[in-house]
């Protein structure tokens, strides 16, 4: 009933809207076509850029990105259509509402991978964007796993913008250096290092799992350890059972992996736990790296002095992918305009004008490293030089039906710390893939 309710109230906001400009007269008594044709806009002239970004760094790039654009492009509007709150929650609730009610953006913000393919391709509300690729040569200018996670059916439908990377740990250098810990590549290595923090006082691994999905995305860090990408990929899109003894064995190996956390984590955010390595009450924090954007630019820590950072432990060689996309909706009304957007976002300038304000890096291999800090330029070698694979707490590895119960399950997990009732749920879930 509720959504019921929200979608009627946003069709008749929509509507007043479109009563208010349905005039066939203007403030100046001339018709639409007349002020159109005197101005030399129309709505065909207007490129609308949904998005949920709009917090610091992320507005900022988009932002940047929008400059760039209309540098290129003068006659050409721009329309930010940005939707803040609940980390794109909000936003694609909206979205759902507008594409159902055949009323797309002209583009929009959609994770690489099942969210995409298996959301919006899949309903057939994109356009595919083979000939787009070819006719700006971009083929090769992304790894050829990254294009996989934009293509369903041997067709490309979106263009990545940015990367950002799920396995890795962030750390406070100065409790690693005063108690003598080093970088664990292994999981007896962290077991051993978060026994020497705990005994020192300090929560070993912060975790902020008030939205559920952090935990998950620790779940699927293990699982791509203990698995290997290859069967990590096959375990969501359900060749590998739940009930399997890998799995059996990545699940133990997160229980041990939570007698470490704070107390508190199901009270806290994300930010709220990186807060905790910050004040040195806690070690590590598993966060993508927008949490280094988080560190330097929120809690002005500086890179490599006061934090460093590692690959989850054996997941080395492996880039667990978070990839923001925009592609071309069926029925918009400018395809042509839309895609001049789309030539812009996809280039080394574009690129380049956008990744280092959100704290990304980019998703073409030949950017211009000169632009990212000692942390891009790291994150840019391992993803050109590891394994990518989909991240399934973003929504990139399985669809969002299947993601939403397994946020559920891990939660009570987290909880109630029972194996068995964790992989029957898994296994109940994966009916969804």
């Amino acid at each position: 009933m509720v959504k019921k309710m929200y979608g009627f109230i946003l069709f008749s906001v929509f509507a007043l809207v479109l009563a208010a400009c349905g005039s066939d007269a203007d403030s100046s008594g001339k018709s639409k076509d007349e002020s159109a044709s005197d101005s030399g806009d129309s709505a065909n002239d207007e490129v609308e850029i949904f998005s949920w970004w709009t917090g610091a760094g992320e507005e900022d790039g988009l932002l940047a990105l929008i400059d760039l654009f209309e540098e290129k492009h003068p006659d050409i509007k721009i329309k930010n259509a940005a939707v803040a709150g609940g980390a794109g929650t909000n936003a694609k609730a909206v979205l759902a509402t507008r594409m159902q009610g055949d009323d797309p953006p002209s583009t929009f913000q959609v994770h690489g991978g099942a969210e995409l393919n298996e959301g919006w391709v899949a309903a057939d509300k994109m356009e595919p964007l083979d000939d787009f690729y070819k006719e700006n040569d971009l083929m090769d200018k992304f790894p050829d796993d990254l294009i996989d996670l934009v293509s369903k059916d041997g067709k490309i439908y979106s263009v990545p913008v940015d990367i950002h990377r799920g396995n890795v740990l962030f750390y406070n250098m100065k409790v690693f250096e005063e108690n003598d810990i080093d970088v664990p590549k292994t999981f007896d290595e962290f077991i051993a290092a978060a026994d020497k923090l705990q005994d020192a006082g300090i929560t070993p691994l912060a975790l902020g799992d008030k939205e559920g999905w952090p935990a998950t995305q620790v779940l699927e860090n293990i699982l791509l350890g203990v698995l290997g990408p290859d069967d990590y990929n096959k375990l969501f899109a359900g060749e590998i059972e739940f009930d399997d003894k890998r799995v059996k064995k990545a699940i133990d190996q997160f229980d041990k992996m939570l007698d470490y956390v704070n107390d508190d984590h199901a009270s806290r955010n994300w930010q709220d736990s990186a807060q905790l390595v910050a004040n040195g009450e806690a070690a590590m924090i598993n966060m993508g790296d927008w949490a280094k954007g988080y560190f330097n630019n929120d809690l002005d820590m500086e890179t490599n002095k006061d934090f460093g950072y590692f690959a989850f432990p054996e997941t080395d060689g492996n880039f667990v992918v978070i990839t923001d996309t925009f592609g071309l909706p069926q029925g918009v009304d400018n395809p042509d305009n839309v895609k001049e957007f789309l030539k812009v976002l996809s280039s080394v300038e574009g690129q380049d004008a956008f990744n280092p304000l959100k704290g990304s890096i980019p998703a073409r291999v030949d950017a211009d490293k000169s632009k990212y800090d000692e942390y891009g330029n790291d994150a840019m070698d391992d993803f050109n030089d590891s394994r990518l694979v989909p991240s399934l707490a973003h929504g990139s590895a399985a669809s969002e039906g299947f993601l939403t119960k397994v946020n559920q399950a891990v939660n009570i997990f987290v909880t109630q710390r029972d194996a068995d009732n964790l992989i029957q749920a898994l296994k109940s879930a994966a009916a969804e893939l």
